[in-house]
């Protein structure tokens, strides 16, 4: 248990010019709410955050990672004013990017545990806070807690369809069957774990952009410390147009490279490495990317042939990065 001192009202800088902002507020915490962001107010999250039960027994902690919006920053500090233990903003002054975050995060904690949130993740009912409680009080020593996924409270659109379907496809999964590859399902976007692990086990901040470097991370904690996964979803909000997705997988195989190798015997075996390495040299890959790219986008084919046209649009564009 941490206790922490009052602090109304009080503004100033961390070690590395970071710009931290207190609501102020005192109490004894188990748990530290870390909640990485860039140009994100993260509306929906704190709006459930300061109504879910157990949340006094929370502190929260918000890093801005360079967003240099000053309006948002008026905004987040109005929501960690509103939240019933203590809370910190600290908002940095460049993109450091989602690893180097996560790692600051850790750094600033206090408590034991830490849960980590994604900005655009909600938690999917009122015990999700004491579900977690619960999982620390049944917790005989270090290791993490995986919630897990969901899109309870997303409003797919017309434009975000192959992301919900894409996700509930392969994210949004009982624990049951993340628990049968327990390191590969590790999802940092709803994830408690013990600072013992953090303290050991940093994410890797040579993961630059988007994708793979909760996976790694993972895959590392793994061999380490013991995975649990439970059914404590919080419901990811933020679903990604068509262009947008697709772009992210574009840019995210220079990731998957790092993932390979760094753990070339477990990403071997994975279906999609099988898949990109058939695509390597194949005559034509690039032409395969480009109308793969163009079916996925399009919206009058059948929910499932975008899927598959997604599939192998990314294994395509892997292929010619390895």
């Amino acid at each position: 248990m941490v206790a922490f001192a009052h602090q109304a009202d009080w503004i100033g800088s961390s070690e590395l010019g970071e710009e931290i902002v207190s609501n102020g507020k005192r109490g004894d915490a188990r748990i530290s709410i870390c909640v990485p962001t860039w140009k994100d107010g993260a509306d929906a999250l704190f709006a459930s955050l300061i109504r879910l039960p157990g949340a006094e027994h929370c502190t929260l902690l918000v890093f801005d990672d360079g967003s240099q919006d000053s309006d948002l920053t008026r905004q987040l500090a109005r929501q960690i004013d509103r939240f019933p233990g203590p809370a910190r903003l600290i908002s940095a002054h460049r993109n450091q990017g989602r690893s180097h975050t996560r790692n600051r995060l850790f750094e600033l904690a206090e408590t034991d545990w830490i849960l980590y949130l994604d900005a655009d993740m909600q938690p999917d009912d009122a015990d999700f806070l004491n579900r977690y409680l619960d999982a620390i009080d049944a917790a005989s020593g270090a290791g993490i807690i995986c919630g897990g996924f969901s899109l309870r409270h997303a409003t797919p659109t017309r434009e975000t369809r192959l992301h919900a379907a894409q996700s509930r496809m392969s994210e949004c999964l009982p624990a049951a069957r993340r628990a049968d590859q327990p390191g590969r399902y590790v999802f940092t976007s709803n994830l408690l774990v013990h600072r013992a692990v953090l303290r050991q086990v940093a994410f890797d901040a040579g993961f630059e952009g988007w994708g793979w470097e909760d996976v790694d991370w993972g895959l590392r904690v793994e061999t380490a410390f013991p995975i649990h996964h439970i059914d404590n979803p919080a419901t990811h909000l933020g679903l990604d147009a068509d262009d947008a997705l697709i772009e992210k997988y574009a840019v995210s195989a220079e990731n998957f490279v790092r993932l390979l190798d760094n753990h070339p015997t477990s990403l071997r075996q994975s279906r999609l490495y099988k898949q990109a390495m058939r695509l390597r040299h194949l005559p034509g890959r690039t032409w395969i990317a480009d109308n793969a790219r163009r079916l996925a986008k399009w919206r009058v084919a059948p929910l499932s042939l975008r899927l598959l046209a997604l599939k192998l649009f990314r294994a395509a564009t892997y292929g010619g990065a390895l």
